[in-house]
């Protein structure tokens, strides 16, 4: 069996699958793409989770509406406008799937549809309408574009893709993401697009994405803030050609397995570029009674802001992180924790059995100047691990976000 590889691509890795970006003139800037196009060949299976913010973008209203059915196609997205809280966002929403099936005769009711960006101010269908169709001719093979089109405060496109094999047949999943704020939901991470050519029926599908995103993009935070346009969604093509996956079997792990590595890997690059950031920090709870456990204590220390003010000036004050955990909300015990620190320049415990040990600071410096930093929680309590993902707190952090709609 051909184990999992990553591959270039993005969401064009999958057989059948084509993508586009260009600038349509929702960002006032002309360098920056803000509109993008990905397409399937023929229809998929489709499945999506989406924010539970009580205030929900329009988009996110119309692609739950339309992935009713399971079935999917093409996916619209722009950037520079969120088109959230407006009397008429549904409307146009619905125009810019309209406009897909203008270009392409894909129903609109197979279009998902998603924005991101300022909350609050109408989106003109007219830009969009005006360029659809260089859109439509820019697609292609190569999902960069794409990637840059729905970025908004992310400095580096987001993108990665894999193959494996299921049923003796060569399969392919890609995805891209942008991140970089308001990022700390209960579903997934900002906009998250991924697309597969293996065949597998859209229940199954949504299973597979439902489960995933508890482990990879629900375990990311960059401020704790909750995004009101949050969509991942997945299609599936089948043309990879591998019997119809319906079930739970072998064929069906492999597949998880790839979307798994897909999410993972996106999860810690949109924490790697969180707004401001200059350190990926990467909790690793071991130990933990239950699932449940190890999830909440990772995502309480990754979430502290006094954690991540303390990774931003290198300081190893694990003080910190003892009280993220102690008000995570998990029963752990306190008596028994073992806290670390580890990077490229070496591994510093700082806690044990719930209290500190001598260590060098100017080595504890050396570790947490890196910009790639592991916080290693150790319970003793049971045999459950989970892993969370978020960045340092920085000067820039609200430098960005204290004029980001002027």
């Amino acid at each position: 069996m051909k184990s999992l590889k990553e591959v270039s691509g993005g969401v064009c890795a999958p057989a059948g699958f084509v993508a586009g970006g260009i600038h349509c003139g929702i960002r006032k800037n002309k360098q920056k793409k803000d509109f993008a196009l990905i397409m399937s060949k023929v229809p998929c299976a489709a499945a999506g989770v989406y924010t539970q913010n009580l205030v929900k973008g329009a988009p996110v209203v119309v692609t739950k509406r339309n992935l009713s059915d399971g079935v999917a196609q093409a996916i619209i997205c722009n950037s520079g406008n969120a088109n959230t809280c407006n009397k008429d966002g549904e409307t146009v929403a619905e125009e810019m799937c309209g406009l897909v099936t203008k270009v392409s005769g894909i129903t609109a009711e197979n279009v998902v549809v998603a924005s991101t960006g300022v909350i609050g101010l109408p989106l003109d269908i007219a830009p969009m309408a005006d360029a659809i169709q260089q859109l439509y001719d820019s697609l292609g093979d190569d999902s960069q574009s794409a990637a840059e089109a729905i970025m908004t405060t992310d400095t580096v496109p987001k993108s990665v893709a894999v193959e494996f094999e299921a049923g003796g047949k060569l399969c392919h999943v890609g995805a891209i993401a942008k991140g970089v704020g308001m990022i700390c939901p209960n579903m997934a991470t900002t906009l998250i697009f991924i697309t597969s050519d293996v065949n597998i029926s859209s229940k199954m599908l949504q299973r597979a994405l439902s489960e995933d995103v508890k482990s990879s993009f629900n375990m990311v935070s960059i401020d704790g803030d909750q995004s009101t346009n949050d969509t991942c969604c997945i299609l599936a093509n089948g043309l990879a050609g591998n019997e119809k996956i319906t079930q739970p079997c072998p064929d069906y792990a492999a597949f998880r397995a790839a979307l798994h590595h897909c999410t993972v890997k996106l999860s810690k690059m949109i924490a790697r570029d969180g707004e401001g950031a200059t350190k990926l920090i990467e909790c690793n709870v071991r130990g933990a009674r239950s699932v449940k456990m190890a999830r909440g204590v990772a995502k309480a220390v990754i979430k502290s802001s006094l954690v991540k003010a303390a990774m931003f000036g290198s300081d190893a004050n694990w003080g910190r992180v003892l009280c993220a955990i102690g008000y995570s909300g998990e029963p752990v015990d306190v008596n028994k924790i073992d806290v670390e620190f580890r990077s490229v320049k070496g591994t510093l415990p700082v806690c044990e059995n719930g209290s500190g040990v001598p260590f060098d600071e100017d080595f504890a410096k050396q570790v947490l100047s890196r910009d790639e930093v592991e916080i290693n929680v150790g319970l003793k309590m049971g045999a459950y691990r989970a892993s969370a993902w978020g960045c340092d707190l920085t000067y820039d952090y609200v430098k960005i976000n204290g004029d980001y709609r002027t």
